[in-house]
């Protein structure tokens, strides 16, 4: 009961205690002391705890809260004063002050009125409890000093009544008046009020030190019980006092000891981690100077080199505009050459034109005068229109346009730092096509806008672009079986296209095992048995497609005729995939198929029928397709055997399986054979489908 009674600044018993809005209480005197000056206009800051509480314990502040009849609590205010000549006054006005109290148990903070601490009620029956206690115990105290002394624990035998000395508590060092009552957390020390007034630990974690005196015994209790616990059976054995209590201050001493040699350790490994982070800097510093020496080196070469590069086609630019020049002035000069000498002879025969009129002798004239008219009207037409013409202008008809080349200089700036990755574990192969899948190691400064993944032809040759886009997996259908590719992407932005990624090789199938459509078959077509089977719910022939595309190679595949009544033709073959799906097959230009009924077969290619052929089909026969890309030819085969001659020839392109059949018909999928030959060229067999997943 004790400690209820106690002050939690103060630790001693409750004097003058007021009751705080919180229903916490202190006394009146370390109320004024922990007492703070804020500024004008500034609400003290609310502790974590006032922040989840269901009540305003400022509203609460600022009012009566219970009257002192009623209770018992109450509040004295002095109102007014006596001057000594018996007149009343009234206290000067003296400007209010803001100030805060915070209350050292739950900290919650508390803005003062005009009022002070005059406005808090004074608990008065905590008041009466503390004086019947203390009354109590000063009752008490002669009877049971009278009757058990008390012993000094120092004296191993006969130990003779203990002598009880005061300590006088201690005081702050700064402010040597001021007792400690406050414990700073951040700094690990006790703190008196007036340290806190003079904001010398402000923003810190400020604690009553009777609550840290509390958690402290509780820490150390925890890890000295059981020590504690061996003293005491020595001591019920009989061991000493003096041999006790040494032992008790020793294991006082072990405990600090190994929590010191714990918190050593601790900032030991912090200070070792630290150090490493340290050197870990220190080479980065040597590792960023090197690579930004070489990296300058590199970006001067580069730029040295564009700059000779430019020299170079300056000196060739030069050269040009040096002979267009040249052949200029020589077509100027030789047609000046041409204009003097005509010009020349024209005057000469002016000039003996003149004297031939000037002369007297009509005989004479008569003579010569009709062949100098002859030659005056040759040398007329000489200066036919055109002839005065200059052959070539003084302009170059020479235009250097710089505009892109000044773009691509000012834009010239540092691309992608490294190329994509491609991830092996995600590419993969499925019959004839190839899934790949890549991812950026690091993000770049810029923002990728977009990739580019190429593909080679399948035997080594030239890459082409298969994918543009944002996407980071995509699939290319339409490959050769039994083909190694090789891949390899790339990153774009808005500066321009960042390095090829390492190349990866995928291989294709062998064997194109493929099953029936169901995606771009006819809605009348019905599939079972994992898509390997197909027949119709229409009378009228349907068609349906494989899911395999060939280009190149030879291809072998069997067709097993599971159901035949009443003597349909299905017709079996190859196609395009946009072939028309709601007619037999081979009735437009888009497929090649032999139809076949019970007795007979036809070849028919966009509705025309050629090369009947004697035997058909019944129940469990099997008809073959043999699609020769190597030499671009169509053959078919019932049970093993070749049905008539080479049924097509000059096929190229990309061609699928086909079958077309109605409700009386069913078949089913059982044998593809794929070979390969490597030397054939890949440019008639394009890729022609890519998209991205």
């Amino acid at each position: 009961m004790e400690e209820e009674l106690k002050c939690p600044v103060c630790g001693s018993l409750f004097k003058d205690p007021i009751l705080l809005p919180c229903s916490h209480n202190v006394c009146l005197s370390c109320a004024r002391n922990i007492t703070v000056e804020t500024p004008e206009g500034e609400t003290p800051a609310q502790s974590r705890a006032s922040a989840s509480s269901d009540y305003d314990y400022l509203d609460m502040d600022k009012m009566s809260l219970y009257s002192e009849t009623d209770s018992g609590y109450g509040s004295y205010t002095p109102c007014q004063l006596k001057s000594p000549n018996g007149v009343r006054v009234f206290p000067p006005a003296i400007p209010h002050r803001h100030c805060s109290l915070t209350c050292p148990l739950c900290h919650r903070s508390v803005s003062l009125d005009e009022r002070g601490l005059r406005g808090f009620p004074r608990n008065r029956l905590l008041e009466a409890i503390v004086a019947r206690y203390q009354q109590n115990r000063a009752a008490s105290a002669p009877s049971s000093s009278s009757s058990t002394a008390v012993k000094c624990q120092l004296c191993d035998r006969n130990p003779v009544d203990a002598s009880v000395t005061w300590r006088k508590p201690a005081t702050c060092v700064v402010h040597e008046a001021e007792n400690f009552s406050m414990y700073c957390c951040s700094c690990r020390a006790p703190v008196c009020m007036k340290c806190l007034e003079e904001g010398k630990h402000a923003k810190h974690d400020i604690k009553p030190l009777a609550v840290m005196w509390k958690q402290h015994k509780v820490s150390a209790h925890t890890h000295t019980t059981c020590s504690f616990q061996e003293i005491k059976k020595m001591e019920r054995r009989g061991t000493g006092k003096k041999t006790v209590l040494f032992l008790i201050v020793m294991l006082c001493c072990v405990s600090l000891q190994c929590q010191l040699s714990q918190a050593l350790n601790g900032v030991s490994d912090k200070a070792k981690d630290a150090k490493d982070f340290l050197v870990q800097l220190k080479n980065m510093l040597q590792q960023i100077q090197e690579n930004g020496v070489e990296f300058e080196a590199c970006l001067v070469a580069q730029c040295d080199s564009l700059i000779e590069a430019l020299t170079r086609q300056k000196a060739k630019l030069l050269t040009k505009v040096t002979k267009e020049k040249e052949y200029k002035l020589k077509v100027v000069r030789d047609q000046i050459t041409h204009c003097t000498m005509k010009l020349r002879q024209t005057t000469g025969m002016m000039e003996f034109c003149l004297e031939v009129l000037k002369e007297n002798d009509p005989s004479g004239f008569l003579q010569i005068s009709e062949a100098l008219i002859k030659r005056v009207m040759s040398s007329q037409d000489q200066w036919v229109r055109g002839t005065q013409e200059p052959k070539v202008g003084p302009e170059f008809d020479l235009t250097l346009n710089t505009d892109a080349l000044m773009q691509t200089i000012l834009q010239l700036d540092f691309c992608q730092g490294k190329a994509p990755l491609l991830q092996l574990e995600k590419c993969c192969t499925r019959d004839n096509s190839a899934t790949l899948a890549w991812r950026v190691t690091a993000p770049p400064s810029n923002p990728i806008e977009g990739y580019v993944l190429e593909l080679d032809d399948g035997n080594g040759g030239q890459y082409r672009e298969v994918y543009v886009g944002k996407e980071t997996v995509c699939t290319v259908d339409g490959l050769h079986f039994n083909s190694s590719y090789n891949a390899r992407v790339k990153a774009y932005n808005t500066i321009g296209v960042g390095p090829y990624s390492k190349t990866v090789m995928l291989k294709t199938s062998d064997v194109a095992w493929f099953t029936f459509d169901p995606s771009s078959a006819h809605q009348d077509i019905a599939l079972s048995n994992e898509n390997q089977t197909v027949t119709c719910n229409s009378y009228d022939d349907r068609v349906v497609l494989g899911t395999a595309a060939f280009s190149k190679g030879i291809h072998y595949w069997e067709v097993s005729i599971d159901r035949y009544d009443n003597h349909p033709d299905p017709a079996f073959g190859v196609a395009r995939i946009n072939t028309m799906k709601d007619m037999m097959l081979g009735k437009d230009d888009k497929a090649w198929a032999m139809y076949v009924d019970n007795n007979r077969s036809w070849f028919m290619h966009n509705n025309s029928h050629t090369n009947r052929a004697e035997g058909g089909i019944t129940k469990g026969s099997t008809v073959g397709v043999l699609l020769d890309l190597n030499k671009h030819t169509l053959t078919f085969y019932i049970n093993k055997k070749q049905h008539g001659p080479t049924a097509f020839e000059n096929l190229d392109g990309v061609f699928v399986p086909a079958v077309s059949l109605n409700r009386n018909v069913q078949v089913s999928v059982c044998v593809c054979v794929c070979t390969h030959m490597p030397h054939i060229s890949s440019t008639d067999a394009p890729m022609h489908l890519a998209h991205t997943a």
